[in-house]
Protein backbone atom coordinates (compact mmCIF):
# COMPACT_ATOMS: atom_id res chain seq x y z
CA UNK A 1 0.00 0.00 0.00
CA UNK A 2 3.20 2.76 0.51
CA UNK A 3 6.29 2.71 -0.47
CA UNK A 4 9.28 4.35 -0.75
CA UNK A 5 11.15 5.44 -4.11
CA UNK A 6 14.64 7.08 -4.06
CA UNK A 7 16.14 8.62 -7.27
CA UNK A 8 19.11 11.03 -7.88
CA UNK A 9 22.42 8.85 -6.91
CA UNK A 10 25.09 8.09 -9.34
CA UNK A 11 28.62 8.63 -10.00
CA UNK A 12 30.39 11.43 -9.08
CA UNK A 13 33.65 13.13 -8.88
CA UNK A 14 35.10 14.06 -5.56
CA UNK A 15 33.97 17.47 -4.45
CA UNK A 16 31.13 17.22 -6.38
CA UNK A 17 27.38 17.28 -5.63
CA UNK A 18 24.20 14.98 -5.86
CA UNK A 19 20.56 15.73 -5.06
CA UNK A 20 18.17 12.77 -3.69
CA UNK A 21 14.86 12.61 -4.21
CA UNK A 22 12.56 10.29 -2.07
CA UNK A 23 8.50 10.81 -2.67
CA UNK A 24 6.31 8.42 -0.85
CA UNK A 25 3.14 7.11 -2.40
CA UNK A 26 0.33 5.04 -1.60
CA UNK A 27 -2.85 5.24 0.85
CA UNK A 28 -0.72 8.05 2.95
CA UNK A 29 -3.02 9.48 6.08
CA UNK A 30 0.10 10.93 7.11
CA UNK A 31 3.96 11.70 7.58
CA UNK A 32 5.61 11.66 10.99
CA UNK A 33 9.71 11.83 10.52
CA UNK A 34 11.64 11.15 7.85
CA UNK A 35 15.44 10.45 6.84
CA UNK A 36 18.29 9.01 4.59
CA UNK A 37 20.56 6.57 6.17
CA UNK A 38 23.53 4.86 3.85
CA UNK A 39 25.38 1.65 4.03
CA UNK A 40 28.54 1.28 2.90
CA UNK A 41 30.03 -2.09 1.65
CA UNK A 42 31.46 -3.97 4.97
CA UNK A 43 29.32 -1.44 7.22
CA UNK A 44 26.21 -1.31 8.91
CA UNK A 45 23.60 0.89 8.31
CA UNK A 46 23.59 4.03 9.63
CA UNK A 47 21.56 7.41 9.78
CA UNK A 48 22.95 10.39 7.70
CA UNK A 49 19.62 12.94 8.46
CA UNK A 50 16.51 12.93 9.77
CA UNK A 51 14.01 15.23 9.61
CA UNK A 52 10.38 16.10 11.65
CA UNK A 53 7.41 17.09 10.35
CA UNK A 54 7.88 20.50 11.52
CA UNK A 55 10.91 21.02 9.50
CA UNK A 56 13.43 20.01 12.43
CA UNK A 57 16.46 18.53 11.09
CA UNK A 58 19.58 16.66 12.42
CA UNK A 59 22.78 15.57 11.19
CA UNK A 60 25.50 12.95 12.01
CA UNK A 61 28.71 15.34 12.41
CA UNK A 62 30.99 13.48 9.82
CA UNK A 63 27.81 15.23 7.26
CA UNK A 64 27.27 18.46 8.97
CA UNK A 65 27.80 21.60 6.98
CA UNK A 66 28.25 19.66 3.67
CA UNK A 67 24.16 17.88 3.59
CA UNK A 68 21.06 19.31 3.36
CA UNK A 69 17.97 17.53 4.51
CA UNK A 70 14.52 19.68 3.33
CA UNK A 71 10.62 17.91 2.73
CA UNK A 72 8.14 19.31 0.83
CA UNK A 73 5.21 17.92 2.53
CA UNK A 74 2.77 18.33 -0.22
CA UNK A 75 5.04 16.57 -2.39
CA UNK A 76 5.45 13.54 0.26
CA UNK A 77 8.99 13.95 -0.85
CA UNK A 78 11.89 14.23 1.24
CA UNK A 79 15.22 15.23 -0.63
CA UNK A 80 19.04 15.04 0.58
CA UNK A 81 21.37 17.87 -1.22
CA UNK A 82 24.89 16.27 -0.82
CA UNK A 83 27.60 18.91 -1.54
CA UNK A 84 31.39 18.45 -1.42
CA UNK A 85 31.09 14.43 -1.59
CA UNK A 86 34.07 12.34 -0.51
CA UNK A 87 35.08 9.17 -1.62
CA UNK A 88 34.20 7.72 1.71
CA UNK A 89 30.51 9.66 1.00
CA UNK A 90 30.27 6.18 -1.24
CA UNK A 91 27.28 4.00 -0.05
CA UNK A 92 23.78 2.87 -0.85
CA UNK A 93 21.45 5.44 0.41
CA UNK A 94 18.22 4.44 1.72
CA UNK A 95 15.10 6.83 2.37
CA UNK A 96 13.03 5.91 5.73
CA UNK A 97 9.74 7.01 7.18
CA UNK A 98 7.50 6.87 9.73
CA UNK A 99 4.10 6.63 7.61
CA UNK A 100 0.61 6.10 9.13
CA UNK A 101 -1.48 4.38 6.43
CA UNK A 102 -4.83 5.30 6.32
CA UNK A 103 -6.96 3.14 8.27
CA UNK A 104 -3.74 0.97 9.48
CA UNK A 105 -0.97 1.52 12.42
CA UNK A 106 1.81 3.53 11.51
CA UNK A 107 4.89 2.45 10.50
CA UNK A 108 8.89 2.67 9.37
CA UNK A 109 9.00 2.18 5.79
CA UNK A 110 12.48 2.11 3.81
CA UNK A 111 12.89 2.32 0.12
CA UNK A 112 15.00 0.22 -1.77
CA UNK A 113 17.98 2.52 -1.70
CA UNK A 114 19.68 4.30 -4.26
CA UNK A 115 23.67 3.90 -5.22
CA UNK A 116 26.05 7.56 -4.91
CA UNK A 117 29.36 6.22 -6.03
CA UNK A 118 32.44 9.21 -5.72
CA UNK A 119 35.68 8.75 -7.45
CA UNK A 120 38.96 10.19 -6.24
Amino acid sequence: QVQLVESGGGLVQAGGSLRLSCAASGNIFSINAMGWYRQAPGKQRELVADITSGGSTNYVDFVKGRFTIARDNAKNTVYLQMNSLKPEDTAVYYCNAEIIPRGYVGMYYWGKGTLVTVSS
